[in-house]
C-alpha cells in the first residue's frame, strides 16, 4: 500500500515479540478458564461457573475489543488508505 508516494509497512510488521506476548497471556487465561471447571460438583457450581465465565469472557473480549484498536475506528482506517 502506498500513501504520499510512500511505501507504508503492514500495520502489524515489527511486532512480533508483543503479539506472542498477548498470545501467551490469553492462552493462559483460557486455560484458567477450562481448569477451573475441573472444581465443578453438584455441591460446588457457582464459584467454578461464575469463575470460568469470566475468565473465557476475558480470554476472547478483551483481545477482541481492546487490543484490536485499528478496528474500532474504520472511518478513520478508511480515510488513511
Amino acid at each position: 500500500m502506498y500513501s504520499n508516494g510512500k511505501n507504508v509497512a503492514h500495520s502489524g510488521q515489527g511486532r512480533f515479540v508483543g503479539n506472542f506476548i498477548a498470545t501467551i497471556v490469553f492462552l493462559a487465561i483460557f486455560c484458567g478458564a477450562i481448569f477451573a471447571l475441573s472444581f465443578w460438583s453438584l455441591d460446588n457450581a457457582w464459584i467454578p461457573g461464575i469463575t470460568c465465565f469470566v475468565l473465557f469472557v476475558a480470554a476472547f473480549a478483551v483481545p477482541m475489543h481492546i487490543l484490536g484498536i485499528s478496528d474500532r475506528n474504520p472511518t478513520k482506517t478508511a480515510l488513511e488508505r
